[in-house]
């Protein structure tokens, strides 16, 4: 199944982060377009973060991710377990702990989900004491990972498969190193293990993108055929020149409409692309070095949505970031034709492509798109007007 048809086909339905920063415990429910909003400092971008981070998890760099925030220590939530007591007294205070310091990471989707649970190092003498343990992995299908329907599960380095017919567990192995994830090391035994692990790989975030002198987007580089544009927008005219060659307008009409009739193309010099625009009124078109900067911020951001093959999951973060505010417009409608072959997350300020965008209130079950408020009670993010009925089920286990 090529990414682009597993986009279609299946869709994450929950998002589920315990004990990363100021995310104590937030389970997220996940539409088509899921647009999450709120004031500065709630957590919006301690969502994106612990995206990516489950993201890494199927890349085999989750350790490094952690060692270069600090070390699973300083990424914990520096709360109390319970916020119980303080949102009855007014004080908050420690006490004794039910369950392991830990941060917990996972998703359910329409067919497997996925939880890993890293936890503080245990060796005593090391140099490598930044690196978080993975204390247990969990594969299962449905919206929870119950008994029932656990297909794979390891605590510590012991890994077992659910054997045929519902019959237990078969061993896989039982010495796994903790600083690795079965599913960087055992993914070909079993096809739910290459299945999880290639949807994280295929996730894809834009967290802006740099247009200074200096930019990668910016000069010209060795071409090849590029279906999904690079995290830093390196391989812009690639990208642009792929999605050209497919036969669609879909890229010169987002371009024109965004720049009264200007045009894009490809020079190809040698092996090099290098981007160019030509506006109406001028003489010469402009080489990707001369054009503006939310210029080339627009051209990135349409490049990366309107990708030949969309993967499964992408996360945009704030892609409205200087941007002139007549192209916000412009950019929601490339989001939204977006999210019609694709899940698309996006966390933005900004009151006029949340207005473009038209996603409905958390819970209104006829709607493809929702929009989630965050807000901050007592350090701890959560979701504006989520009760029961919109808090996706899910069974975070034990070690």
């Amino acid at each position: 199944m090529s990414p682009g048809t597993a986009s279609v086909a299946t869709m994450l339905q929950t998002v589920a982060i315990r004990g990363y920063r100021s995310l104590r415990e937030l389970v997220v429910p996940l539409r088509r377009l899921t647009v999450v909003t709120g004031a500065n400092g709630t957590g919006k971008s301690s969502l994106y973060r612990a995206l990516r981070l489950l993201a890494d998890c199927g890349r085999g760099e989750v350790i490094g991710s952690f060692a270069r925030e600090g070390g699973v220590a300083s990424a914990l939530w520096a709360g109390p377990e319970h916020l119980g007591g303080a949102r009855r007294t007014g004080t908050a205070e420690g006490g004794p702990r039910t369950r392991s310091v830990s941060i917990e990471l996972g998703y359910a989707s329409d067919d497997f989900g996925y939880l890993v649970d890293l936890g503080l190092p245990q060796a005593k003498e090391t140099a490598f004491g930044r690196d978080p343990e993975v204390k247990r992995e969990v594969i299962f299908s449905g919206p929870a990972a119950r008994r029932a329907t656990t297909l794979v599960r390891r605590t510590r380095g012991y890994v077992e498969v659910a054997a045929d017919a519902g019959h237990g567990f078969d061993e896989l192995v039982r010495d796994l190193p903790a600083h690795r994830s079965v599913l960087a090391d055992w993914a070909g035994a079993a096809p739910e293990l290459v299945m999880v692990r290639e949807r994280l790989r295929d996730w894809r975030f834009y967290d802006g993108f740099r247009a200074d002198t200096q930019a990668p987007s910016r000069r010209p580089q060795v071409g090849t055929r590029t279906p999904v544009l690079a995290d830093d927008g390196a391989d812009l005219a690639a990208a642009v020149q792929t999605i050209i060659e497919t036969g669609t307008d879909d890229l010169a009409r987002a371009v024109a409409d965004a720049f009264d009739g200007a045009t894009v193309s490809v020079a190809v010099n040698d092996g090099l692309f290098d981007l160019q625009l030509h506006q109406r009124g001028m003489l010469r078109s402009l080489r990707s070095a001369e054009i503006s900067d939310g210029t080339l911020r627009f051209l990135l951001w349409a490049a990366a949505l309107l990708s030949p093959q969309p993967p499964s999951l992408m996360v945009l973060n704030e892609p409205e970031t200087s941007l002139h505010p007549e192209l916000v417009r412009p950019l929601a409608a490339l989001i939204a034709s977006a999210a019609t072959r694709t899940q698309l997350i996006v966390v933005t300020h900004s009151p006029t492509l949340r207005e473009c965008l038209g996603a409905a209130p958390l819970g209104s079950e006829d709607s493809d798109a929702w929009e989630l408020e965050l807000y901050k009670d007592w350090g701890e993010t959560r979701i504006a007007e989520q009760g029961l009925l919109t808090t996706p089920p899910w069974d975070w286990g034990t070690r």
